[in-house]
C-alpha cells in the first residue's frame, strides 16, 4: 500500500530527479493521460493495477486487492498530506 502511495504521490505531485516527472506530465499536456496525472484517485487505481495482479493469485483476489491498494493510497493521502487537489471529503 505504502508503495503505490508512493508512486502514485510522485507521477502525481512531485516533479521528480532531474525535473523528469514534470518533462512527462507537461508533454502529455491536457488530454485523457494528462488529466489522469492531475488526479491522485484516478491515477492510484491505475497504479494499483499491476501490484494487485502481482500479489493476487485467483481473479476475486486480485480485484479486491486492487481496490484495496487503491483505497488505501487514498487514506494515507487524505489523512497525511495536505493537498488542495483532493476533492472535498
Amino acid at each position: 500500500m505504502l508503495a503505490v502511495w508512493r508512486v502514485t504521490h510522485l507521477l502525481q505531485a512531485e516533479d521528480g530527479p532531474f525535473d523528469v516527472i514534470f518533462h512527462i506530465r507537461k508533454s502529455l499536456g491536457n488530454g485523457m493521460l494528462g488529466s489522469l496525472m492531475d488526479c491522485f484517485y484516478c491515477l492510484s487505481l491505475w497504479v494499483a493495477a499491476p501490484v494487485a495482479l502481482y500479489l493476487g493469485t485467483t481473479w476475486f483476489e486480485k480485484v479486491t486487492e486492487w481496490l484495496a491498494l487503491s483505497s488505501g493510497a487514498i487514506l494515507i493521502q487524505a489523512v497525511f498530506i495536505k493537498d488542495d487537489k483532493l476533492p472535498p471529503g
